[in-house]
């Protein structure tokens, strides 16, 4: 395949970075996907393999990092805006459309981890979109409004949070800088869920280790947190027309975003995918696991 760096805008001027991977003597137009996560990662980590696997499967394929991260723009670094990354989804569809091997009819998305939850509210808003997959996904508004596994989904237990949130906005003023929430834990304590392991053994090691991501070092800003926990972002799930393909692993403490998404989706042209024994982080890079067979069917029944 042939790679090259690109960038281009989003609606609020924001510049992302991208790494494009078309396939080799290709003719004519091509379908194309844009692929983004996971939650707190940069493009060179599993973004870049499931793009760059796509692209050997003939598409034309990009993985970028979204505002505020890695290498692309915005200010200040280290945000996460349900609004805006979303947009970013849409802003590689403005990209892709243009560009002289791209079928603009033929335009598909991957999202990872919490840019699943942002690939669903993509393809909600935006009917260019004509293929999703949602790979191990989480959706970011729900488990920062409700906690993991919605153990903190009480008014009392937001009121807590937006409080002390808004506490470190005036604290972040004052400084003139944002507080970091702090990367993966390195080392792990060993009480520690199973889960947060599994993310140390990917983020804080050679497996995956990057050092433009947040979750390999100082994480997002403390504030991030704030408008996740008002604007839910699969609120209008259940009217995309387009085709949804969800990908979980069995053992995956994230499994619950998927199948309750999956119960608001409407259509023939929807469909969940159980991954046996895997977990959250399988999904990010072990090829074994990951369903790439099924991923290329499915792009390419849906973008023709």
């Amino acid at each position: 395949m042939n790679h090259s760096k690109v960038t281009f805008h989003n609606r609020y001027g924001i510049t992302l970075a991208a790494d494009m991977y078309e396939p080799k003597g290709a003719d004519g137009k091509l379908p194309a996907i844009a692929v983004c996560g996971p939650f707190g990662a940069v493009k060179e980590q599993a973004a870049g393999l499931y793009a760059q696997t796509m692209a050997k499967r003939g598409f034309l394929t990009i993985a970028f990092d979204p505002s505020f991260t890695g290498e692309s723009g915005g200010q200040p670094r280290y945000v996460a805006s349900p609004d805006i990354n979303t947009e970013d989804y849409q802003a590689a569809v403005d990209f892709l459309s243009i560009q002289d091997k791209v079928d603009p009819e033929r335009i598909g998305i991957i999202g990872i981890c919490g840019w699943g939850g942002m690939a669903i509210n993509a393809a909600a808003i935006d009917t260019r979109i004509k293929a999703t997959v949602a790979s191990t996904m989480y959706d970011m508004t729900r488990v920062n409004a409700n906690g993991y596994f919605d153990s903190e989904n009480s008014e009392e237990a937001r009121h807590e949070k937006r409080r002390a949130l808004n506490a470190q906005r005036i604290e972040d003023y004052k400084n003139g800088t944002y507080a970091l929430a702090g990367g993966v834990s390195d080392p792990m304590p060993e009480d520690a869920p199973f889960y947060f392991k599994d993310y140390h053994a990917y983020y804080k090691t050679d497996r995956g280790y990057h050092a433009r991501s947040l979750n390999s070092n100082g994480g997002w800003n403390v504030t991030s947190s704030l408008s996740f926990m008002n604007m839910p972002i699969l609120k209008y799930s259940g009217e995309i027309k387009s085709a949804v393909l969800l990908i979980h692993g069995e053992k995956a403490h994230s499994c619950y975003f998927s199948k309750d998404v999956y119960r608001e989706l409407k259509g023939d042209n929807k469909e969940l995918m159980i991954i046996p024994d895997a977990v959250h982080t399988d999904l990010y890079d072990q090829m074994d696991i990951i369903p790439f067979d099924k991923m290329s069917e499915f792009f390419k029944e849906n973008l023709k």
